[in-house]
């Protein structure tokens, strides 16, 4: 099972943050879901919402600061607990920070069609300059936007958040020829998974935070999971496989207690 990290490590860390990322991948995390949202001076930013109210001290329109602005706020407002100020970074922040990521979800929220236009500009750019066009996957519920990407580069991969049983979300996803159906976890199905596997569909339910949930979605097939634990996730399922493997005769370790790994929250 592949685990994404959902905004970075939101559960155990701030939300779409530096730190959250690094948190991350120190225990191993190379799968990551993140939110981009377009700042003043036209820079992809990492941040979940339209507005800096929520997440920071200070209230508006993401888009009525320039990246250096928003870089300089404290994003530590009603999310995970951090003992040091940090700020809200730009995407390539954190293509600079890392360079073995496996993959990315880049998720792109609805806006006015003026700043998802430029913001699909900037996108395509960053994608092609640093030639992530097999580790990044452009995500959105804004279907116009999607079209927009495939517009300009056929070669950016792209997939459908879909948080509604209707329009159809596999069909929806067809016909903008994505290459990743991501769900909200809840309206996943069996028969959905193997119809989009027959697509050459990657599946990937979102945000799932409970091992009982984790381990439902992994016998419909699903390929990833998102989720807001990924750290304690990922030990669980690394325990698990190991447990799983044979001991060779004369080893009498113990099994690892799995039950300890299991992530807090829900």
């Amino acid at each position: 099972m592949i685990v994404y990290g959902h905004r970075g490590a939101k559960g155990e860390a701030p939300e779409n943050t530096l730190p959250g990322f690094i948190h991350a991948y120190r225990h191993g995390i190379r799968h990551f879901e993140l939110d981009l949202v377009l700042s003043k001076d036209g820079i992809p930013v990492m941040v979940h919402d339209l507005t800096v109210t929520r997440t920071t001290s200070h209230t508006g329109d993401v888009g009525a600061f320039t990246a250096a602005e928003l870089a300089d706020m404290d994003a530590r407002r009603n999310t995970s607990s951090w003992p040091r100020k940090i700020g809200i970074p730009t995407l390539e922040d954190l293509l600079d920070q890392f360079d073995d990521l496996e993959h990315l979800q880049l998720e792109v929220k609805k806006d006015t069609r003026q700043r998802l236009n430029i913001l699909c500009n900037r996108l395509t750019e960053i994608i092609q300059r640093r030639n992530l066009y097999k580790t990044a996957t452009i995500t959105s519920s804004d279907t116009w936007f999607l079209k927009e990407i495939r517009r300009r580069n056929k070669h950016i991969q792209i997939g459908l958040v879909a948080e509604r049983k209707f329009p159809r979300p596999l069909n929806v996803a067809t016909r903008l020829g994505c290459s990743y159906l991501c769900l909200n976890w809840k309206l996943c199905s069996k028969e959905i998974v193997e119809n989009a596997h027959r697509r050459d569909m990657h599946v990937s339910t979102w945000t799932v935070n409970r091992i009982h949930d984790m381990l439902q979605l992994e016998e419909m097939g699903v390929n990833s999971i998102i989720t807001d634990y990924p750290t304690s996730t990922r030990m669980f399922f690394d325990n698990r496989a190991r447990a799983l493997m044979p001991l060779p005769q004369s080893q009498s370790e113990t099994v690892p207690d799995t039950d300890s790994a299991l992530p807090t929250g829900g």
